[in-house]
């Protein structure tokens, strides 16, 4: 419990430094305003043309009898536009976090800075845009795995309406906080593979960060205000879950002078200068 406490206090904290730089804060808006306008549009066209889509896809049910037809497509009118909703909650910080990748990295390097160094590598704006598509696009897969077998166990009797949700919610919670710590992580050049290792090593920290922001987001247009700081918490969870940067000004050992448990030269992201 008191590694789920510090992650809802990271979360907590970001939102505060949100609070405190406006100018961040309103810029980290824009790419969530765009997106976000971008997917009430797309959502409310899928609601409107959902009955001609089920219809034209299901030419065979237009002899049944009364009232199965309309049963089965308005059960399919269900499924896809529940399906929309789906994707646009899992892809919407993926899609925000692409859109406004120059306002989302320079609020990581203020937090960054703020906090002491953790420079990373120069990758280019292009570079960093291919990164983060690829590594998002594995992502969504990774969800929209979950989401599958979510969806069946949800047919269990009882636990599919208690158990599952609840799951549902922590996986949620997982993998929108490994996408939003991907632009401080990418900024220390750590791939999306030892990312999903460092926060599943840290679960509690990573599920107290990232449930409450998922029940935050399910609130239309609440998710565009929370971007800019659920980004800057973000970052303060990079820097919690990985080893410091003896480069960075007051990253020294914390206590007992050793500092053998940093990452070993050469780790991709870690301690040192990045191979390439």
């Amino acid at each position: 419990m008191r590694e789920m406490w510090r992650g809802v206090r990271l979360l907590g904290r970001g939102l505060g430094w949100a609070a405190r730089h406006g100018r961040e804060w309103r810029l980290g808006m824009v790419p969530a305003l765009i997106t976000f306008v971008g997917y009430v549009a797309a959502l409310v066209a899928l609601v409107v043309w959902t009955d001609d889509l089920v219809a034209w896809a299901t030419p065979f049910a237009d002899h049944w009898a009364s009232p199965w037809a309309g049963v089965f497509r308005g059960l399919l009118d269900a499924v896809v536009v529940g399906g929309g909703l789906l994707l646009a909650v899992i892809s919407f910080t993926a899609v925000t976090l692409l859109v406004g990748q120059p306002f989302y990295e320079t609020i990581a390097a203020r937090v960054d800075r703020a906090e002491g160094g953790a420079e990373g590598p120069e990758l280019g704006l292009w570079r960093e845009l291919w990164i983060g598509a690829r590594d998002s696009v594995r992502v969504l897969l990774r969800v929209a795995a979950f989401a599958v077998v979510l969806f069946a166990l949800g047919f269990v009797p009882v636990a599919g309406q208690t158990v599952v949700p609840a799951i549902g919610f922590c996986v949620s919670g997982f993998f929108l906080t490994l996408e939003l710590t991907a632009v401080a992580m990418q900024r220390r050049d750590v791939p999306l593979r030892d990312r999903i290792r460092i926060l599943r090593s840290r679960l509690p920290l990573v599920l107290g960060f990232g449930v409450p922001l998922v029940l935050a987001f399910l609130v239309p247009f609440v998710a565009v205000f929370l971007m800019p700081g659920a980004v800057a918490g973000a970052t303060l969870l990079a820097r919690e879950v990985l080893p410091p940067d003896p480069a960075a000004p007051g990253s020294g050992p914390d206590d007992d002078g050793d500092d053998e448990d940093t990452a070993a030269p050469g780790a991709p992201g870690f301690a040192g200068p990045p191979g390439n």
